[in-house]
């Protein structure tokens, strides 16, 4: 079963399509019973830092993800859920789940001249060392609608890194925990073909 957690944000139906398009189903669902039976859990999510964290609180759903975590059971975020995965944000004043070592910073548009948010397509490098990934070279592309990015403590946890007039973080690994920057809902056929790869592995 693949539950994609709802806490009231904006996303939670074009994931749920997205899967549907590739032959997966899942469940939209805030039950904490459903959540535990699940072989992965997909956290989205288009928003605020704090907005986000408040809405997990609101329905004791960040408890419910951190014990999921403590089971080691898969868990992939994407954009905001991604974000929601570390320690706290600069976007914000709550701490986030504490699940990843790391910090989620605001593009510097002083220092880097580029344009906040991030929107559009771009490239994403992959490092040879992930699991779920792909087994060629070439950069992949992917769309993003992000302001900030996560900066990992553990570079070991970077699977994948954009450039934007910096080079930062676009994807985070460990052993059950999977996240992206970008949105695969809205990324075509590298976005199918990530969440193939991913779900194959999990379920």
């Amino acid at each position: 079963m693949i539950s994609i957690v709802d806490y009231d944000v904006c996303n939670l139906a074009s994931i749920e399509n997205m899967l549907k398009q590739i032959n997966f189903k899942a469940k939209i669902t805030k039950n904490p019973e459903e959540i535990f039976r699940s072989k992965l859990i997909i956290l989205p999510g288009v928003g605020s830092f704090d907005e986000g964290m408040k809405n997990l609180k609101k329905n004791n759903l960040d408890k419910v993800i951190i014990e999921f975590n403590k089971q080691k059971k898969n868990i992939l975020g994407i954009c905001l859920g991604m974000q929601l995965l570390f320690e706290k944000s600069e976007e914000g004043e709550l701490n986030g789940l504490g699940l990843l070592n790391g910090v989620i910073k605001k593009f510097d548009t002083n220092k880097l001249k580029v344009n906040v948010p991030h929107m559009g397509w771009n490239y994403v490098d992959i490092n040879k060392n992930s699991k779920f990934f792909f087994h060629h070279s070439s950069k992949l592309k992917f769309y993003f609608a992000h302001s900030y990015y996560a900066e990992c403590k553990d570079l070991n946890l970077e699977a994948g890194t954009t450039n934007y007039g910096k080079v930062f973080c676009s994807i985070v690994e460990n052993s059950h925990l999977f996240g992206v920057q970008f949105h695969p809902e809205k990324s075509h056929n590298y976005g199918k073909n990530l969440l193939k790869n991913i779900l194959k592995n999990v379920t």
